[in-house]
């Protein structure tokens, strides 16, 4: 199984009603090398110009942004080439992030690469210490920007830590 640390930028709460700005994904083994990122052409002409704002782009930007499918269909490639075995979405908050990729996909290119699962780093973490109050956001080393592969490549950062130096039992 292939882990993928993935993390999107919204221009809103949901995807179709509003749209996916930018994601990052990053395969999560040692060296963090293996990265995506993507800007997407809004989908809506809806926005929440708060949300978009943490993104760091203005709505003018946006709209100069590739076609959704095109980086879809990209990311499909990519996804493609980087595993042949199954791959694993994981994530920060991948109630969030997972409904726009998802979403996008389906849209888009007709399937989810990631199939039907995914994984949430915050509740792995709190299982792996036994404390539901817990964060493993200390154990990122790559600042946390808002730049999607930023923050995908410090949410595998904590993940690689978690198996190499506290015991997480994963194949990566």
């Amino acid at each position: 199984m292939s882990y993928i640390m993935v993390d999107i930028e919204s221009d809103g709460p949901i995807p179709g009603d509003y749209s996916m700005v930018c994601f990052g994904a990053v395969v999560v083994e040692p060296g963090l090398e293996r990265t995506f990122y993507g800007q997407l052409k809004p989908i809506s002409e809806k926005y929440v110009p708060e949300a978009l704002a943490v993104s760091g782009f203005s709505r003018e930007q946006v709209l100069g942004f590739d076609e959704p499918q095109e980086v879809m269909s990209r990311f499909a490639d990519w996804l493609a080439e980087v595993s042949k075995d199954r791959l694993m979405f994981v994530s920060d908050n991948n109630g969030f992030d997972w409904q726009f990729i998802n979403w996008y996909f389906h849209h888009f290119t007709g399937r989810n690469p990631f199939g039907f699962s995914s994984t949430n780093l915050g509740s792995l973490y709190k299982g792996l210490v036994k404390d539901t109050f817990q964060t493993f956001k200390h154990l990122r080393k790559t600042r946390h920007t808002h730049h999607p592969v930023d923050d995908a490549k410090g949410n595998a950062e904590a993940l690689l830590t978690m198996k190499e130096e506290m015991g997480l039992k994963i194949k990566l």
